[in-house]
C-alpha cells in the first residue's frame, strides 16, 4: 500500500519555509519538533481501506461503511470510533459524506489553525502552518485527541459550509458582548464539561432544566449544586410550605431520563451536589438506597433486574451522579465525633443538629449499598482556587474532574502517555513538553471561537478561559516501565508526569498571556492565582527524588519555574489548565490500554476485528513489561502462553485432537473448532452446538431435545469430566492471570496486579488505598480533579469505605467515589463453571421427597372475579408446603381440569426441591382470564387464578412476603402486624439468596443462573448496557465506556 493519502487528498498545502511576514503582528513562534519542513504528516503513514461495522448484542449490523480510509497503525476500534461518531454523515462536498480519517483530522487541525491566525495568535503565516502540522502529527499518530464535541462540531460550517441552528452563544470581541448565534457550526459548541447554578426560584429550577435539555441535546454533560433550594419544612412567601429540595431533583431527573436515548446522542450526564448544612442532607445521602430497595421489591415481583428495564424506570435517582460536599470542619466534627448542625435555606436557624459521625456513617453505608453519593472535599477544591475573589467553586461536572465557577465551561484534551516512551525504556520529556504546548494552545484557540448554550456560560467562558488538558494510558505506561501500580515509584512517577503536565500548559499559558493578554478576571484574582501557582511549585519538591525517573524530575522543577516566574512576568491567559478526566471513548480511539489515571482492568482482553467478531489477546503491556524485568524471549512465550492459552487443540490434555476424533468428530469439525478457539473463554465457548452445528450433533447421536436444551453440555455428554475439561480449558484458554506462571519470580506479580481480580484463578488485585494514593500523588499538580473510582470487593464493609474517605481527605483529594463490587441490583449474577457443573448435576439426578402419611393441611377459600374456589396445601413435618389441590366451584369446567392438573404439577416440583419462592416469581402476577377482584383485602385484586394462587402462598408460607407483590404485604404480615419504617440498610444480599437459591435447586439451573460472563465484561460486570449497541460496558473512571462502539456516559 502506498503511503500516501487518497485522491481527493485533504490537507493544508505544503509552503516552503520563508521569513515571518514584519507586517503580522506580533505572536506565537511555532517551531518544528515532529514534523519536517515540506513534508506532510500523512506522507510518513501507510494508509489502508478498512470496512467499519458496529454490532448489537445480538448480531445484528447497527452501522456499516465500506472502503473508509485510516492509518494502518490504527486498531479495529479506533476505526469504529472515528467512523461512527466523528465521520460527518451528510453535507459534505462532492463526497456527501467524510470517507477518510485525513478528511476529519484536517477538519479539525486546519480550522483550528484558521482561527488561531484571523485571531493574530501567530507571529507569521509560518508559525501557523508548523503548528498546523505538528498539531496534525499528534492527532494522526494518537498520542493526543479532543473531547467529543471538538470532533463532531468544529471544522463543519469552516471546511464544507454547513449551516447550523442558532440558539445557542457566542462572544463578539467587535461588540465586547455576548451574541446569540444564527448559526452553531459556525460557532461549534466545543466544550464538554458544564456546571450551572440554580436559585431558589421556581423559574431559576426550569430555566435550569431547559438549559439541561440543550446541553443533554448535544451529548454533553452538567452539574450543579442545588444547595441554595430550600428544604421542604421551610415556608413559601405566599405562605405555604415548599416542596423541597428532593422534590425538584426528582423531576429533574425524569427530565434527563427522558432525554438520555434521544438522537444519536449518548444518555444524559449530569451531577447533582449538595452541602452537608442542607436541611434534606440526610434525605439525599439516602435517596439512592431508598430507590435501591424500591427496585429490589419490583425485581422480586418478577421484573428485570437490568437497569434498562422497567424496576430502575419506575423509581427516581438514576440518571445523575450525586455527591455531598464535606468541609474541614465537618471532617474534624466527625473524626472529634462532635456535632453538625443542618440549617434553614431562608433563615439561616439551625433546622437539626446531628452527630457528624453519624452523618459520614450513612454516606458510607449509602455508598456501600450502591455505590452513591460520592463525596467532594469542599475546603481543599477552595484552598487550591485561583479565581476565589470572583466566588467560591460549588460544584463540577458530572465526572467530578472538571471544578471551577458555576456557570461555565470547559473543553477536554488527553495526551496518550505511552506514545512519549523510549524504546530504552526513558522518558521523551521534550516531545512530552511539545505535546503540551501545541494541545494547550490549540484549546486556547477554541475557547475563542465557540459557542455555548447560555449568555452567561458565554460570558464567564470568554473572561476565565479554562482549559482541561489532561492524559490517558497511565496505567499501561507503569506496567511496560516494571513498576507496580501500587508502588512508591509508581506515586513519584505519576507525580512527576502530572507535574510536568500542568507546569508546561501554564507557562504556555503565560506565554499566550504575552502574546493575548491575560484572562478578563485575572487583575482581580492576581493574588489568589499566583499564590496557587506557589503551591503547586512548592508541591514540586516533595516528589521523592529516590523514586522518580531524574529527567521527569528535572523537568518538573524547570517548568513550574518557568510557570510561576512567567506568571508574575506576564499573566496567565487561562484560569485553569488542566484537569485528569476519564478519557473513556477517547482513550479508546487512541488505543490506549488504561483510560485516565485507571490501572489496567484484565490482562488479557479482546481485540476486534474488521470483518466482526472478536479474538482474545493479552494486553501488549504484559510482554513488554517482561522484556524490562530482564526476562528471556522464551520465558516471555511461556508466561504469555500460561496467560492468553495456546488456542490450540494438539497437545492439549485430555480434550484434543486425537480425543476428539475418537468420540466422533471429523477434521472439518476440528478445523471450525480450532477456528472458534481464540475467541473462546472456555472450551465449551468453542465446542457446542453453535459452532459445529445441527448436522454433526444429530451424527453424534444427539437429539434436538437433548441439544437445544439449556442445560447441555457437549463435552460433558461426550464423557469428558468436569476435571478433564478444566485443565484442557486452562491450557488452551488460558488462565488469564500471570499468577502462577512458569518462569514469573513471585516478586514481578505486584507488576501485573490490576483494578480487579485476573479470571478465573487470579487471587491479586490492587487495593482501595493504592487508587488512593495514586490519586494523591497526581492531585497537587492538577488545576482541577480526577475523575476515578476506588473499587473494592465485594466483602468490603462500611468502615472500610469511611477509612479510604478519611485517606482521601487527609491526603489531599478533592473528590472521591467507590464502587463495591455487587452493590448495584443491575449487576449481573455470574457463576463459576464448576458452580454451573454442580447445578446441572444436582437436577441431571433429582431426589423425590415425599409426603408423610399422616400430614397437617391448610385449606383456604379464595373467590377471583366470578370464580370460587378452595387451596388445600399439604405440609412436611417442619411445617413447608408439599402438596397441593384445587377445587373450583364449577365441578368438571375446563377451568377446574386444568387447576386440578396445575396442582398436580405444583406438587411434583415441591416434592423435587424447587423452592417456593422460585415458583412464586415464576408465576405471580401472570396475566389471562379469569382475572378481577378478590375476597383477599391482602391481595384486592388478581390478574388470574394463578397469580393470586402463588400470591396467597408466598404471604403464608415465605418468610419474605414481598414477593406476594403487594405493598401492604411488603410492609406488614398476614397478621396484620404494623408497617415497619423502610431500612436504609442494603437489600442486595436478599436478592442474591434468591437467586442463588434459584440457580442451585430449579429443574433448569442455567435458565436462571446467568452464564460466566465472557471477555472484558468477566471483568466488569456491574457495568449498564451501552446505548448504541448493547454491549456491558466499562468503568472508566466514575463514568462507563463501551468497549464495543466506544459510547460512555460521561462527558466527553
Amino acid at each position: 500500500m502506498a503511503n500516501h493519502p487518497p485522491t481527493g487528498d485533504s490537507r493544508a498545502p505544503v509552503s516552503m519555509e520563508q521569513d515571518a511576514d514584519p507586517a503580522v503582528p506580533k505572536g506565537l513562534q511555532v517551531s518544528r519538533y515532529f514534523t519536517k519542513p515540506n513534508t506532510h504528516p500523512y506522507d510518513d503513514i501507510e494508509w489502508v481501506d478498512r470496512r467499519s461495522a458496529i454490532y448489537s448484542e445480538k448480531g445484528e449490523t447497527i452501522f456499516e461503511v465500506d472502503n473508509v480510509r485510516v492509518p494502518k497503525e490504527w486498531s479495529q476500534l479506533a476505526t469504529d470510533i472515528m467512523v461512527s461518531k466523528y465521520f460527518r454523515r451528510a453535507g459534505v462536498p462532492e463526497t456527501g459524506s467524510e470517507r477518510g480519517a485525513d478528511k476529519v483530522i484536517h477538519r479539525v487541525a486546519h480550522t483550528i489553525r484558521s482561527e488561531g491566525e484571523r485571531a493574530g495568535y501567530f507571529t507569521s503565516a509560518k508559525d501557523a502552518e508548523t503548528f498546523e502540522m505538528e498539531l496534525t502529527h499528534l492527532l494522526v499518530h494518537q498520542m493526543g485527541a479532543f473531547n467529543s464535541p471538538v470532533w463532531f462540531n468544529c471544522g463543519l460550517s469552516h471546511e464544507y459550509g454547513i449551516k447550523g441552528s442558532g440558539g445557542n452563544w457566542y462572544y463578539d470581541t467587535t461588540q465586547d458582548h455576548a451574541v446569540e448565534t444564527a448559526d452553531s457550526y459556525a460557532q461549534p459548541q466545543n466544550s464538554a464539561c458544564f456546571i450551572q447554578s440554580v436559585d431558589d426560584d421556581l423559574m431559576s429550577i426550569f430555566d435550569l432544566s431547559r438549559n439541561e435539555a440543550r446541553l443533554f441535546k448535544y451529548g454533553s454533560g452538567t452539574g450543579t449544586n442545588f444547595s441554595a433550594l430550600r428544604g421542604n419544612m421551610e415556608r413559601l412567601s405566599s405562605g405555604g410550605t415548599s416542596s423541597g429540595l428532593m422534590s425538584f431533583l426528582e423531576v429533574l431527573d425524569r427530565g434527563a431520563g427522558a432525554t438520555k436515548s434521544g438522537g444519536t446522542t449518548r444518555r444524559a450526564a449530569k451531577m447533582v451536589i449538595l452541602d452537608m448544612d442542607h436541611p434534606e442532607i440526610e434525605s439525599f445521602i439516602n435517596w439512592k438506597v431508598r430507590e435501591e430497595e424500591k427496585v429490589a421489591a419490583l425485581v422480586a415481583a418478577g421484573f428485570p433486574a437490568d437497569f434498562n428495564g422497567e424496576a430502575y424506570k419506575t423509581v427516581s435517582g438514576q440518571n445523575s451522579n450525586n455527591s455531598v460536599r464535606i468541609t474541614d470542619a465537618f471532617m474534624e466534627a466527625h473524626l472529634k465525633d462532635g456535632p453538625w448542625a443542618t440549617s434553614m435555606r431562608t433563615t439561616g436557624e439551625t433546622h437539626k443538629e446531628y452527630r457528624a459521625r453519624d452523618l459520614m456513617g450513612q454516606i458510607a453505608n449509602a455508598a456501600w449499598s450502591c455505590a452513591d453519593p460520592g463525596v467532594q472535599f469542599d475546603s481543599t477544591i477552595n484552598d487550591w482556587h485561583t479565581c476565589s475573589n470572583t466566588d467560591r467553586i460549588h460544584a463540577s461536572n458530572p465526572c467530578s474532574e472538571y471544578m471551577f465557577l458555576n456557570d461555565s465551561a470547559c473543553n477536554l484534551a488527553s495526551l496518550n502517555l505511552v506514545k512519549f516512551l523510549n524504546e530504552d525504556g526513558t522518558y521523551d520529556v521534550p516531545a512530552y513538553e511539545e505535546a503540551i504546548r501545541t494541545f494547550t494552545i490549540a484549546m486556547e484557540i477554541i475557547v475563542g471561537f465557540s459557542s455555548y448554550p447560555t449568555q452567561t456560560i458565554c460570558e464567564n467562558s470568554y473572561a476565565y478561559r479554562p482549559l482541561g488538558l489532561g492524559y490517558a494510558n497511565l496505567g499501561s505506561l507503569l506496567m511496560v516501565k516494571g513498576i507496580p501500580y501500587e508502588s512508591e515509584a509508581a506515586y513519584a512517577m505519576t507525580g512527576g508526569l502530572t507535574a510536568i503536565l500542568t507546569g508546561k500548559a501554564y507557562a504556555t499559558s503565560s506565554e499566550l498571556a504575552r502574546v493575548k493578554g491575560t484572562f478578563a478576571g485575572y487583575e482581580r484574582n492576581r493574588e489568589p492565582m499566583l499564590r496557587v501557582m506557589n503551591k503547586h511549585r512548592a508541591a514540586v519538591y516533595r516528589i521523592s527524588a529516590d523514586n522518580c525517573p531524574p529527567e521527569l524530575l528535572k523537568a518538573a522543577e524547570a517548568n513550574w519555574n518557568d510557570a510561576v516566574s512567567l506568571g508574575e512576568q506576564y499573566g496567565y491567559r487561562n484560569a485553569q489548565a488542566t484537569v485528569l478526566a476519564p478519557t473513556g471513548t477517547i482513550g479508546l480511539f487512541m488505543d490506549c490500554d488504561t483510560t485516565g489515571i485507571e490501572p489496567d482492568f484484565a490482562l488479557v482482553k479482546f481485540k476486534k476485528l474488521a470483518g466482526g467478531g472478536y479474538f482474545k489477546i493479552i494486553n501488549q503491556s504484559v510482554p513488554r513489561a517482561l522484556d524490562k524485568l530482564g526476562y528471556s524471549e522464551d520465558e516471555v512465550e511461556r508466561i504469555v502462553e500460561y496467560a492468553q492459552g495456546t488456542a490450540r487443540l494438539l497437545d492439549a490434555p485430555y480434550v484434543n485432537t486425537v480425543s476428539l476424533e475418537e468420540y466422533g468428530l471429523r477434521p472439518e469439525d476440528i478445523e471450525r473448532i480450532e477456528k472458534a478457539l481464540p475467541a473462546a473463554m472456555d472450551l465449551s465457548g468453542a465446542i457446542n452446538v453453535w459452532t459445529l452445528g445441527e448436522k454433526t450433533l444429530k451424527r453424534l447421536g444427539f437429539t434436538p431435545e437433548q441439544y437445544n436444551d439449556d442445560r447441555f453440555n457437549l463435552l460433558r455428554a461426550l464423557g469428558y469430566t468436569a476435571e478433564q475439561v478444566e485443565e484442557a480449558t486452562r491450557t488452551v484458554c488460558g488462565a488469564q492471570t500471570v499468577e502462577g506462571a512458569p518462569d514469573l519470580k513471585e516478586e514481578h506479580y505486584a507488576v501485573f496486579d490490576c483494578a480487579n481480580k485476573c479470571g478465573k484463578y487470579g487471587e491479586r488485585f490492587i487495593g482501595a488505598m493504592g487508587h488512593v494514593r495514586i490519586m494523591a500523588a497526581a492531585q497537587p499538580f492538577i488545576s482541577g480533579a480526577i475523575s476515578k473510582t476506588v473499587n473494592l470487593p465485594n466483602e468490603a464493609s462500611a468502615d472500610e469505605i469511611l477509612e479510604v474517605y478519611v485517606e482521601a481527605w487527609r491526603l489531599g483529594l478533592k473528590a472521591i467515589a467507590v464502587y463495591r463490587d455487587g452493590s448495584k441490583i443491575s449487576q449481573p449474577l455470574s457463576a463459576s463453571a464448576e458452580e454451573q457443573e454442580e447445578a446441572a448435576a444436582a437436577a441431571l439426578a433429582p431426589v423425590r421427597r415425599r409426603l408423610p402419611d399422616e400430614r397437617q393441611s391448610v385449606t383456604h377459600k379464595f373467590a377471583v372475579g366470578e370464580h370460587e374456589g378452595y387451596i388445600t396445601v399439604g405440609l412436611y413435618e417442619d411445617g413447608h408446603p408439599g402438596e397441593m389441590f384445587l377445587t373450583m366451584s364449577k365441578e368438571g369446567s375446563t377451568i377446574s381440569g386444568l387447576m386440578d392438573a396445575f396442582a398436580t404439577m405444583t406438587s411434583l416440583a415441591l416434592q423435587y426441591g424447587v423452592p417456593l419462592d422460585a415458583l412464586v416469581k415464576k408465576f405471580s402476577h401472570m396475566r389471562f382470564e379469569p382475572q378481577g377482584f378478590t375476597s383477599n383485602k391482602q391481595i384486592p385484586m388478581a390478574k388470574s387464578l394463578v397469580d393470586y394462587i402463588f400470591r396467597w402462598m408466598a404471604l403464608k408460607f415465605l418468610e419474605d412476603p414481598a414477593l406476594a407483590g403487594s405493598a401492604a404485604a411488603f410492609y406488614a404480615n398476614e397478621e396484620g402486624t404494623s408497617a415497619p419504617k423502610v431500612s436504609n440498610g442494603p437489600v442486595r444480599a436478599k436478592v442474591s439468596e434468591m437467586a442463588e437459591a434459584l440457580a442451585v435447586a430449579s429443574t433448569n439451573p442455567t435458565a436462571v443462573a446467568l452464564h460466566a460472563a465472557n471477555g472484558d465484561e468477566a471483568e466488569h460486570t456491574d457495568g449498564v448496557a451501552c446505548h448504541v449497541c448493547g454491549t456491558i460496558m466499562l468503568r472508566s473512571g466514575t463514568c462507563y465506556v463501551c468497549p464495543n462502539c466506544g459510547g460512555n456516559t460521561g462527558c466527553g
